[in-house]
């Protein structure tokens, strides 16, 4: 199941979501979904397992690159998805664990830009990568900003 990077499929990808059933983000595509949850996001990258009872708490799903959702072939392919769940969940908790704000907000904003193009990035809103990693939308926005000033023309975030 393909679905193009538009809101308007976000309450689609949520019902799926909510569905009980488990999907997989296509490994073969530059994609992936953050999941919006009750005060925090979660980013499930390529190869990562969604849905089933560890995303019914999702209240938005926003596609990042041109989203493709499969559904598991295997048991085998369905354990795989989950441990990949679980390395993209640690990548996240790394990130966090930066000492301040800032070096959050840039290190979570490189980790996009080595995956995804610049202009992916730069379309993804503050407030997706402040819930990613746990500061205010405010913070992402200074750091594009200061970044952007720091290097002349066009901000790199």
């Amino acid at each position: 199941m393909t679905n193009p990077s538009e809101e308007k499929n976000a309450p689609e990808i949520v019902k799926m979501l909510h569905s009980g059933q488990v999907l997989v983000v296509n490994s073969r595509r530059r994609n992936g979904l953050i999941l919006y949850k009750g005060f925090h996001a979660e980013f499930a990258g390529p190869g990562a397992a969604v849905g089933s009872i560890h995303d019914l708490d999702c209240q938005l799903a926003l596609p990042v690159g041109n989203l493709s959702l499969l559904a598991p072939d295997s048991h085998e392919e369905r354990q795989k998805a989950y441990l990949i769940r679980r390395q993209w969940i640690r990548l996240m908790k790394q990130i966090t664990e930066k000492p301040t704000p800032q070096q959050r907000v840039q290190k979570i904003l490189e980790q996009f830009e080595q995956y995804f193009d610049a202009e992916t990035v730069a379309q993804l809103p503050d407030e997706a990568f402040a819930l990613l990693v746990g500061v205010l939308p405010q913070t992402v926005s200074a750091v594009r900003r200061s970044y952007s000033s720091f290097n002349g023309q066009k901000s790199k975030f």
